[in-house]
């Protein structure tokens, strides 16, 4: 069995799958938009160039998405997208290049179980948690 998030946009997926391409050092191995797919005429014509579906490989581990039409979209509550980090420096690294231009809940820092642990939701309203238990 595999447990991967799936993420829901409103209209930012692209975006979103990119910043975290670079923040994460992942790769996009799947990226498509509703035009030229049976879903198309399902979707407002304006809608049809968001993202149907996206999915992103870092490590073997996978960060899946779409942007949710307007009429379908909840925003965020009630989770967090965890990442455990061996490397402290690589963990604060990430943890503040997810923090760019979004909201620190929680501060990277040292605590009783971790060499580094902090919070924040990025700008694309998805939440975070970042954890290095250990010392390299």
């Amino acid at each position: 069995m595999q447990l991967n998030p799936y993420l829901f946009f409103n209209g930012q997926c692209e975006a979103a799958f990119k910043f975290y391409e670079q923040c994460l050092g992942g790769k996009i191995v799947a990226m498509f938009s509703h035009a030229g797919t049976p879903a198309e005429g399902q979707v407002p014509a304006n809608w049809r160039d968001k993202i149907m579906h996206a999915r992103m490989l870092v490590g073997d581990e996978a960060l899946m998405g779409s942007d949710a039409p307007p009429e379908h979209y909840e925003q965020t509550k009630g989770f967090s997208v965890s990442l455990s980090i061996d490397d402290p420096a690589e963990a604060e690294h990430v943890f503040n290049a997810l923090a760019e231009k979004g909201t620190v809940k929680m501060p990277f820092q040292r605590t009783f179980w971790a060499v580094g642990f902090g919070m924040l939701v990025d700008r694309f309203g998805i939440p975070w948690m970042i954890n290095c238990e250990k010392d390299k």
